[in-house]
């Protein structure tokens, strides 16, 4: 099934819950907000026609400027052999999305990670903890505006700042 197709069935199923389409794009997806993306994910894997039964990858995006965060969706049919993405767009002061790993069990590290370096929320995940950082880190370091700490339980960090401000920095 062709990524058009696949906007045409969502479509005829949700109406206006698909906020946008780009069936054209170099990646193929429509967007939805967070409220809707439980029942649109439910439908993607059970619909037969579709049988997007296999999550290929999990990505959350910081798109600051617009004050919003996103979780990418890149699914796949086994059975079908095609690919779509959905593309879930949330306030960043509100980054809440139904976690989907009972449905793709490889969205379980996938949300753990968005939500250790993001912030994002997947609510009813049944093990929504850090995974890269210790739990008492404050703040996500892949937010664009992420600011990096000088010291972590007194031990000093090594990423300098703005190094060109350095003295022993050769001009």
């Amino acid at each position: 099934m062709h990524a058009r197709d696949i906007i045409t069935r969502l479509n005829e199923k949700f109406g206006d819950i698909i906020a946008e389409s780009f069936p054209d794009d170099m990646h193929p997806r429509v967007h939805v907000a967070p409220e809707n993306w439980r029942a649109v994910a439910e439908f993607l894997y059970h619909d037969p026609a579709l049988a997007l039964d296999w999550l290929g990858c999990l990505s959350a995006v910081d798109y600051v400027a617009d004050d919003e965060l996103a979780v990418v969706y890149d699914l796949r049919s086994t059975k079908h052999q095609h690919w779509f993405a959905v593309k879930v767009i949330m306030s960043r002061d509100d980054a809440k999305v139904s976690s989907v790993c009972d449905l793709w069990p490889a969205a379980n590290w996938h949300e753990r990670e968005a939500y250790d370096m993001m912030g994002i929320v997947f609510e009813n995940h049944p093990d929504l903890r850090r995974i890269l950082l210790p739990e008492d880190w404050e703040g996500f370091p892949l937010r664009k505006d992420y600011v990096f700490p000088d010291q972590y339980h007194g031990i000093p960090n090594t990423y300098e700042t703005n190094w060109k401000q350095r003295a022993d920095y050769p001009s």
